[in-house]
């Protein structure tokens, strides 16, 4: 079937997010303006200079928190929970959980060679502890390390599948293996623009008949120490406030910096066709998506010029496909919901690529950052099932915190009391250049 014939469209939602991890919580704290961001409890604050962040206390990693499981799932993946990390337990779970609201976690409803998943997250970094009674075993009684030790006394000491707990393709292959989910495999790295990179495959893989359901979306961190101390030396971070729910304000004139998260979300979805078929509760269509990688190679990290236009090109992209479907972009209402990292030049950069895009159409534009920090690469996915919801029950929740909009941000910021419009579209950067995005219109 061609590309133009096959519609893709959502029929499951499941996150992990400092908002809940059920989507009745998740939506009624957006709908509430309440902030996720607090004190965090899992960083070692004496050493970490960040005291607030978006902390996922709604997960423990529990097998309750994986959702409704038959036995024997339950038992397979609380037997291989010692070979994840959190990212990829949180990975896991909000798969699992938007299998379950799609209707689909019954094997005898899948077809496994016709169901696939690709799924995103960040570069997970591999926690010293996992080397610390090799390193031990190595010392001399003046506790200097000895080098020539390490093969034959200190390697012993660490476990054999240590790396399986950091590899990024693991929720993807552990979700795979619990489902058996047979059809395409993939895994995305580029930060914040893995979830829609993430869904324009799993679509795309769709839409050329290798698959009739897919599985994507991503998971994140900057809880790890050492991920944690690296976010903050490599991007400007919030300062301190006395309401820390304060202090993620994308596009406000007063906005200084990142605030760390974590979480994870992910979308079933499937053929029209299919979904029509089984009877299936749509939560959006997939329209299309778009990507742009833009570098700086005089510097570390892109300049504003190039974000804007990595930015730029993605949301014309996506308003290309918007007009192709037949979507009136000048008199259908829609929103845009932007990446709002706080970042006083990414912001600003962004603003401009998403006005440059737009030109002249006045769209509002949110960003759930503001109620829960950077969640790196599950920011997409979290942000983006935000949007769904927003459709679904016709209330656009606002940019918190964001008083005075900087003039060098030149959008139209939603106060909360637009209309989501029957349509959006998600754009995500990251700081090295990298941006995607997704254009997604209401069922119906």
């Amino acid at each position: 079937m061609s590309q133009v014939q096959q519609r893709v469209v959502i029929t499951g939602l499941g996150v992990v997010s400092p908002l809940g991890r059920d989507l009745d919580s998740f939506w009624k704290n957006l709908e509430d303006r309440r902030s996720g961001i607090g004190l965090l409890d899992t960083l070692p604050l004496d050493v970490i200079p960040v005291q607030y962040g978006g902390q996922a206390s709604c997960f423990t990693g529990d097998i309750g928190d994986f959702g409704p499981l038959e036995k024997n799932l339950q038992r397979s993946i609380k037997k291989n929970q010692k070979v994840m990390c959190r990212e990829i337990e949180m990975g896991v779970a909000a798969c699992q959980l938007a299998l379950h609201h799609a209707g689909l976690s019954d094997p005898a409803v899948r077809t496994p060679e016709r169901f696939g998943i690709v799924y995103g997250s960040d570069y997970i970094i591999t926690r010293p502890e996992e080397y610390a009674d090799g390193i031990s075993a190595c010392l001399n009684s003046e506790h200097e390390f000895q080098m020539g030790q390490w093969p034959t006394v200190g390697r012993p000491q660490v476990n054999p599948l240590w790396l399986l707990k950091y590899l990024p393709n693991m929720p993807a292959s552990h979700v795979a293996i619990y489902n058996d989910l047979r059809g395409p495999s993939n895994s995305v790295t580029i930060r914040e623009a893995s979830s829609g990179a993430s869904i324009v495959e799993a679509v795309s893989a769709i839409r050329r008949g290798a698959a009739d359901v897919m599985i994507a979306g991503a998971t994140g961190s900057r809880m790890e120490p050492l991920r944690a101390l690296n976010f903050m030396s490599t991007e400007p971070m919030a300062g301190a406030r006395d309401n820390p729910s304060e202090m993620a304000r994308p596009y406000d004139i007063t906005r200084d910096g990142n605030l760390i998260g974590e979480g994870a979300g992910a979308l079933v979805l499937e053929s029209m066709d299919r979904a029509v078929a089984r009877g299936a509760k749509i939560w959006g269509e997939v329209i299309g998506g778009a990507s742009s990688a833009v570098g700086n190679f005089q510097h570390r990290t892109p300049g504003r010029d190039a974000i804007r236009l990595a930015v730029g090109n993605v949301m014309r992209g996506l308003l290309t496909h918007a007009s192709a479907a037949g979507i009136d972009l000048d008199s259908t209402p829609w929103h845009v919901h932007g990446c709002g990292k706080s970042d006083v030049q990414g912001d600003a950069s962004e603003a401009s690529g998403i006005r440059d895009a737009l030109g002249s159409r006045d769209v509002p534009v949110t960003a759930a950052k503001s109620y829960f920090g950077n969640l790196g690469a599950g920011s997409g996915a979290v942000e983006i099932i935000a949007s769904c919801l927003a459709m679904e029950h016709q209330k656009l929740f606002p940019v918190l915190n964001t008083k005075v909009v900087d003039p060098r941000c030149p959008i139209r910021v939603s106060t909360g009391s637009e209309s989501p419009g029957d349509a959006f579209a998600h754009v995500a950067y990251s700081s090295q250049g990298q941006a995607c995005g997704v254009f997604i219109r209401r069922a119906g």
